[in-house]
């Protein structure tokens, strides 16, 4: 047992050694992998091994892209077979909202270079007789995909990493992590086997490590526990049954017929593969019981919980129905494990938040189909400080300290489970659990017709919805095309053009950072210049490799007093990059403090031409004639004003691209404000708007989003965003980003697309036959009556007046680039005086 290694891997499944693998392949010769039982002990052993490509997430889909092409290479390179059956991943569907479900995951796939392909039911029939067809739409086929022994990929990448000198020690239980400034001390313990269990003995070990990855699988609260974390990781049951050999599909074998595609009903929520002349048939049904909510007991192993075999009867059913042979065939074996899930079913792969130099690779529900692009992309977080892909969709801070609980994880991970082959609307928004964090008028909204959305646990109101809605309204309105929200959307849009809007932006993260050692410090963190004091700019932190890590919007409350405010969606993330830049600045510039006041101050947009009259009649000046004008508040400067009984920290500026002001407010008083601001927008056309009619507004200005079109895969000048960065002065990135150069370049476009569809920012760019680009973003503007789109090309094609096309509903749609705020492009509206 070595004492002292650069980097310890805490985890011996199918995630934790591709970890070590990818670590040594990476160059890191000094790394050890414990595993407190024995290899693939965990959920790995009695994983059905299923390698399916399908993902909406850009960057989930090149993990699982890597996978399958890694594990391809792994015999020749140790000469174990991996067990790899490339059989295909055959997603059949009963229903036309499936089929636009697949189009839509086919323009992700597209821009990943995924090979799919769309086949009719004669086609299915054709190919696979024994598959009823005559109620399917058609399907989905990945040809280079199938699925794998999980044991025998694990033991590939385990003797992979041995040849690269990785070193693996079996039975070894770790029971504390202790940081001492650059490294981690982990005391572990020797595990014997008494009885059939396993059980600590008397031999420990303290461990020094420079880095430690956690890949403990069902085991993850208890890991969370000695880092003092919450996590969301919690399994969850997963069962599947094999049945007895098909004579059916035994003949069809002896006839010199290939293996079945893995077959996937997902209006059926099973997934059906072969199994020696058997069927396995894995459901994802109703009513799966999350299980060891607080730690695996010291018995359970390489253990099973009972079949329950009437919780999944529909679906065995459904299995009959779409393969009749296996009607009279018995059940032959069962297994009935734990599965950690997550709330969003993706996995907590990256740094862990408030910690140095540990890792977590956490709640792999699709572990072992994840595990190979797992390791790859976290190697080159450790070792390059960035990897290829954008990673924050899976960053572990997705899911705060402050606020996330177990009961929390417990119910988001059983519906996370039910909606695996539930319909995957862009728009989707999953009920448990809700409401958890609202905003003060969160029913005055919800009696107005708000139909909400779901943001770092905020409820946030995505549009209004009709107030003589049905009952399921919310849920009809979900679609992959114009569905029954989008003309309230419309005319929340038209409202900030043409009248004045109120958005709740209250989820906005918020810090206050103060100091004689805060502008020193803001300086270099960020990449624009720092306003003079009552003004605000815009402002990206970069991340080493010099691409976006945070959007910020700074405002100067005084010489030494800043308050930052960047996206709701990202606030633990934002915050924990904020809090560790300041450590690593240090004091030499003067002390200063980082403070969360996220929950402190709430925020109402009010923004459009009669922005101006409405606040007029609330605010409380001595001159209030001329409190807002451009000459006491000109555009992108901030105010202390008072509007009716409630101190406002009032920002003039608007996401929308019209005349408006931000109203940063006392959480408290939000409800009193939101009601002052009803009763007198009332006679200016006042509407309350959400944040899908927001979203669309944006674009006709070209404002860039974080998480769409800014992100950790581009720089702030490939999102052509050169007015934002001060190149004049030295900032944290700036190097890496000018070496990096453009590589592709951000446009906005408007896009002749269907009539009843808009894009949702995935779609794949065309210039002629040839694939140049994808979009990031997508919606309807109203302005010009058609798609919009924002999306990054190559450099030389993101010139207004470029003509190109985008895949949208599995057709190519003519689309043109367009300069950039293509609303207003001399910003007048947003400056106009009054």
């Amino acid at each position: 047992m070595k004492t002292e290694v650069k980097a310890l891997v805490v985890g011996g499944g199918a995630v934790g050694t591709s970890i070590a693998y990818h670590l040594a392949r990476a160059g890191w010769s000094d790394v050890m992998l414990l595993e407190r039982d024995e290899l693939t002990a965990g959920s790995t052993w009695h994983a059905a091994g299923l390698l399916p490509y399908f993902n909406m997430s850009y960057a989930t889909t090149h993990i699982h892209d890597y996978s399958i092409k890694f594990y391809k290479t792994l015999e020749e390179e140790t000469g174990l077979d991996a067990g790899f059956f490339v059989v295909g991943n055959l997603r059949m569907a009963q229903t036309q909202a499936r089929m636009d479900e697949y189009r839509l995951y086919s323009a992700t796939a597209e821009t990943c270079d995924v090979p799919h392909e769309f086949l009719t039911p004669a086609q299915i029939k054709e190919r696979w007789p024994l598959v009823r067809t005559e109620d399917l739409l058609g399907a989905l086929f990945h040809p280079t995909d199938g699925y794998i022994n999980p044991a025998d990929v694990t033991m590939a990448m385990a003797k992979g990493a041995r040849q690269r000198g990785v070193l693996i020690e079996r039975k070894w239980q770790v029971d504390g992590y202790t940081w001492h400034g650059d490294h981690w001390q982990v005391q572990v313990t020797k595990m014997a086997e008494r009885g059939g269990n396993l059980v600590p003995t008397e031999e420990s070990v303290v461990i020094r490590a420079e880095h430690v990855v956690t890949a403990t699988g069902n085991h993850a609260q208890r890991t969370a526990r000695m880092l003092g974390l919450k996590t969301p990781a919690i399994p969850v049951e997963h069962q599947y049954i094999i049945t007895e050999p098909d004579p059916a599909l035994v003949a069809w074998r002896a006839e010199g017929n290939p293996q079945h595609p893995v077959l996937r009903d997902a209006d059926a929520k099973w997934y059906v593969r072969e199994e020696r002349g058997g069927w396995i048939l894995g459901p994802y049904e109703r009513g799966a019981p999350a299980c060891f909510r607080y730690g695996v007991p010291d018995s359970f192993r390489a253990d099973l919980f009972p079949l329950d075999l009437e919780r999944i009867e529909e679906e065995y059913m459904s299995m009959i129905h779409r393969i009749p042979t296996s009607e009279t065939v018995g059940l032959k074996d069962d297994f009935n494990g734990p599965i950690c899930y997550t709330p969003d079913g993706n996995p907590l792969l990256g740094p862990a938040p408030g910690l140095r130099n540990m890792w977590l690779a956490e709640g792999f529900s699709f572990g072992i189909t994840a595990a190979g692009g797992a390791g790859y992309y976290l190697a080159q977080l450790m070792t390059e400080g960035e990897a290829a892909i954008d990673m924050a969709s899976l960053d572990p801070k997705r899911y705060g300290q402050d606020w996330m609980t177990t009961d929390y994880a417990v119910t988001k991970n059983e519906e996370a489970y039910e909606h695996v082959f539930i319909l995957h609307h862009p728009d989707e928004e999953r009920p448990a659990a809700r409401p958890l964090r609202t905003a003060p008028a969160y029913e005055r909204q919800k009696a107005l017709g708000a139909q909400f959305g779901h943001v770092n646990g905020w409820e946030r109101p995505n549009y209004y919805g009709p107030l003589d809605a049905p009952e399921h309204f919310d849920h009809d309105a979900r679609s992959f095309r114009r569905g029954g929200w989008w003309p309230y959307a419309e005319a929340e849009a038209r409202a900030i053009r043409e009248t004045v809007g109120i958005i709740d932006a209250s989820a906005f993260a918020k810090h206050v950072v103060k100091g004689p050692g805060a502008t020193a410090f803001l300086d270099h963190f960020t990449c624009n210049k720092l306003p003079k004091v009552g003004r605000i700019n815009l402002t990206y932190a970069l991340s080493v490799k010099g691409t976006t890590r945070t959007e910020y919007t700074i405002v100067r409350l005084a010489e030494d007093e800043y308050y930052l405010v960047s996206a709701g969606a990202w606030h633990a993330y934002d915050e924990d990059y904020l809090q560790k830049a300041a450590e690593d600045f240090g004091m030499d510039h003067g002390w200063f403090t980082v403070q969360d006041v996220t929950t402190q101050w709430g925020v109402y947009a009010v923004a459009g031409p009669n922005a101006r009259a409405l606040l007029q009649g609330l605010v409380r000046d001595a001159e209030p004639e001329t409190v807002l004008g451009n000459k006491r508040f000109p555009w992108l400067s901030m105010r202390n004003i008072e509007l009716g009984m409630c101190p406002v920290r009032a920002i003039r500026v608007a996401y929308t691209g019209e005349l408006g002001w931000e109203l940063h407010f006392p959480m408290e008083m939000g409800l009193y404000l939101w009601d002052q601001l009803m009763a007198a927008g009332a006679a200016h056309g006042l509407k309350p708007v959400g944040a899908r009619a927001q979203n669309w507004l944006r674009q006709e200005k070209s404002y860039r989003a974080f998480g769409t079109e800014l992100g950790r895969d581009a720089t702030p000048l490939e999102a052509d965003l050169p007015r934002f960065v001060d190149l004049s002065k030295d900032f944290h990135g700036k190097a890496a980003m000018e070496a990096t150069g453009i590589r592709s370049k951000c446009c906005t476009l408007l896009i002749d697309g269907p009539a009843d569809a808009d894009p949702w920012g995935r779609e794949a760019l065309y210039h002629g036959d040839t694939r140049v680009g994808r979009l990031t973003s997508g919606g309807y503007s109203v302005a010009f009556g058609k798609s919009i789109g924002m999306g990054y090309v190559r450099p030389e094609l993101a010139v207004p007046g470029t003509k190109l096309l985008v895949r949208m509903m599995g057709d190519l749609w003519p689309a043109e680039v367009v300069e950039d705020s293509p609303y207003d492009p001399a910003n007048a509206r947003i400056r106009i005086d009054g």
